[in-house]
């Protein structure tokens, strides 16, 4: 059975978008490993506390990341 974790930080995506990696995700694995395995395969979306993320040193939070997403850095 595989399991896809996906940690996200909390407040960047909609509900609409994390249904959308859940349903992309698990039809990636799919196309890997066989239709079969489609009702047994676990993709979990995690979200983490806003500041609580950081790359090189320095941490992130909600509005870096939109920021990143609008070309904004």
């Amino acid at each position: 059975m595989p399991f896809v974790n996906v940690k996200i930080i909390e407040g960047v995506f909609s509900d609409a978008q994390k249904k959308e990696m859940i349903q992309k995700l698990t039809d990636t694995m799919v196309s890997i490993e066989g239709e079969n395995m489609r009702g047994v395969t676990w993709v979990v979306v995690e979200e983490v506390k806003s500041g609580d993320w950081g790359i090189g040193g320095k941490g992130l939070s909600t509005d870096d990341v939109k920021a990143l997403a609008a070309g904004k850095t």
